[in-house]
């Protein structure tokens, strides 16, 4: 198979999107005035079998931005100190400026238009990355403004579970509960999750559509 025919694969099987999967860790609830703190994406790759696979992990961790809110509770929930001396954290636009070079280089590799968020609960990250966006006045967003892919919801249908790690394990996708919510861990599992779905759709049968003739 050509290099070409490879990457129209992927552009094929999401409508000319490309999914990167992506998990932030916070200080809160509210997009808009808690900080966010953690922040990974992984972007995916796609074979010759038009599987999917998790290609390449980004991750850093993020200062506060001034006047951001931080609720302990969350803190305590996460268990990340936003102001250890020895966090090796960046600011937000340096972080989001590098990541998203590395998306926009994948979305001309695989020749889609655009990436879509990946995400467990998907609306409360794209939320945070919104956000984070609009605040550093980022132009060159390479993420669709509002659409996402929700693993909670195609577990709920594929596995009957919305738990990420109860998911995990019912796919049979190791799950350490100790490295859980920290930003990198749970968006490698999250992509673990996603490639398994979906390649599991099209071992069932489900991918590529039958066309009009053969159902005929």
């Amino acid at each position: 198979m050509s290099d070409s025919q490879q990457k129209s694969l992927m552009a094929q099987r999401f409508r000319g999107f490309l999914p990167v999967v992506v998990d932030v860790e916070t200080g809160g609830f509210n997009a808009r005035t808690d900080a966010l703190l953690e922040i990974a994406m992984v972007t995916l790759g796609m074979d010759e079998q038009g599987y999917l696979f998790p290609k390449e992990t980004l991750s850093a961790l993020v200062h506060p931005f001034d006047g951001a809110n931080l609720e302990q509770e969350a803190l305590d929930f996460t268990g990340i100190d936003p102001f250890d001396p020895d966090r090796d954290a960046e600011f937000e636009i340096d972080v989001l400026t590098r990541m998203f070079q590395t998306v926009r280089r994948e979305i001309k590799h695989y020749d889609c238009n655009r990436a879509v968020l990946v995400g467990h609960n998907a609306h409360f990250d794209h939320g945070f990355l919104r956000e984070a966006v609009a605040r550093n006045d980022i132009k060159r967003d390479p993420f669709h403004p509002f659409s996402s892919f929700d693993t909670a919801s195609i577990a709920a249908l594929a596995l009957g579970h919305t738990v990420l790690a109860k998911s995990c394990k019912m796919a049979g996708i190791e799950f350490d509960n100790s490295e859980a919510h920290s930003a990198a861990y749970d968006t490698q599992k999250t992509a673990e999750l996603f490639c398994y779905m979906v390649n599991r759709y099209q071992d069932l049968g489900g991918w590529p559509l039958a066309s009009t003739e053969d159902s005929e």
